[in-house]
């Protein structure tokens, strides 16, 4: 009893081993595999000039170091002495692990589809509204197309469990109040989705937009999945959720194109000669490289009491370059009034009335 006990015991642990040999040298076979291929690949692309070979070898590496290895795992276990007991678990690790390997390949080639658009349409240039609107397009569809990924894999993990489909087909039959009271708890998450989409496909605002929301200026720097950053002038960081944007109204200022008209307001004596201003004005922009050519504007739009005001309107090719040019007018017109017509400076005129009998109290003391 003892003899055949030990026998079966060293049978089991000689198939094992031999089982674990195979898997092993599998494995490295895959792994050989995989340095071959990609070692000829990159020689093959070194002196490419493709960026689409380049970012899909670059971003495949990591999904294909461990994609090979498990195929060879893969196909190797059903030719394995493995009793039962440990055959199935282990084919369903290896499913699983192939499930997860897909969709990380899957996530790469979004990656590079992404990383490929955003090459072509730089918004590095004066005029970027159309490349704006693709990548805000592209950042917003590419984490949607992400999540998709990630629910399907875990989606197609749960399936290949037996007690799970048992526990979705109870689900099914009880989806209606489960709907309801999923519904009521990711009602904020479902709302921040459909705003995506909307973002995405109406753009109300764009990647770099100037806009005005919650009385501060600034830019559209990201958009996330449920919340959008905005970078103010002074480089604080204005987070609000996406559905601000689709329920809340805001000042967009780049909405139809990137070239943006600017003004300053000058207070001045109504002495002052308009038309030398308006001068001085033509001879700031022509000097300045921010300007683009298209307007310049002197107008008086207000009087007051005191004084009147002019307003000066320049354009130029982006909002930030529009603030550099409007605080540069200021500066050189008020150097120019200064100089030439000090007196057309604001200033306050007080009447003084004397009454021609002057009472005791408004003759002057001897």
């Amino acid at each position: 009893m003892n003899s055949f006990s030990f026998s079966s015991l060293w049978g089991d642990a000689r198939t094992l081993a031999f089982s674990l040999a195979v898997l092993v040298g599998s494995a490295l076979v895959g792994v050989v595999a995989y340095a071959t291929l990609f070692a000829f690949f990159a020689r093959l692309l070194r002196n490419s000039t493709s960026t689409l070979r380049q970012l899909l070898l670059k971003q495949t590496r990591s999904q294909a170091r461990y994609f090979f290895p498990l195929l060879a795992l893969i196909i190797a276990v059903p030719a394995t002495p493995l009793p039962e007991r440990f055959k199935g678990p282990f084919e369903h690790f290896l499913t699983l692990c192939m499930i997860a390997l897909l969709a990380w390949l899957m996530i790469g080639l979004v990656q590079v589809t992404a990383t490929l658009i955003r090459m072509r349409y730089s918004i590095a240039v004066a005029d970027n509204r159309h490349a704006r609107r693709i990548h805000t397009q592209t950042e917003v569809l590419g984490r949607l197309f992400i999540g998709c990924i990630v629910v399907i894999a875990i989606a197609a993990m749960l399936v290949t469990f037996p007690s799970a489909r048992q526990i979705g087909t109870s689900v099914f039959a009880s989806a209606g109040i489960a709907g309801v009271i999923v519904g009521m708890a990711a009602r904020s998450t479902f709302a921040s989705l459909i705003a995506g989409l909307q973002v995405a496909l109406t753009q109300p605002i764009r990647i770099d937009d100037a806009v005005v929301v919650e009385g501060e200026w600034g830019w559209i720097e990201e958009i996330e999945t449920t919340y959008v950053v905005v970078r103010l002038w002074d480089l604080r960081r204005l987070i609000l959720p996406l559905t601000y944007f689709i329920d809340k109204p805001f000042q967009n200022w780049t909405r139809t194109t990137s070239e943006i008209i600017g003004s300053v307001f000058l207070y001045v004596d109504y002495t002052l000669p308009v038309e030398r201003v308006r001068e001085e004005l033509q001879n700031i922009l022509k000097d300045s490289p921010l300007w683009n050519g298209k307007t310049c504007v002197l107008q008086v739009t207000e009087f007051t009491e005191t004084s009147m005001q002019l307003r000066c309107l320049v354009s130029a090719n982006s909002s930030s370059a529009a603030f550099d040019l409007r605080c540069i007018v200021r500066e050189r017109m008020i150097g120019f009034l200064q100089k030439n017509y000090p007196a057309s400076l604001p200033t306050r005129r007080d009447a003084v009335t004397v009454s021609s009998n002057p009472s005791p109290q408004q003759l002057p003391s001897t």
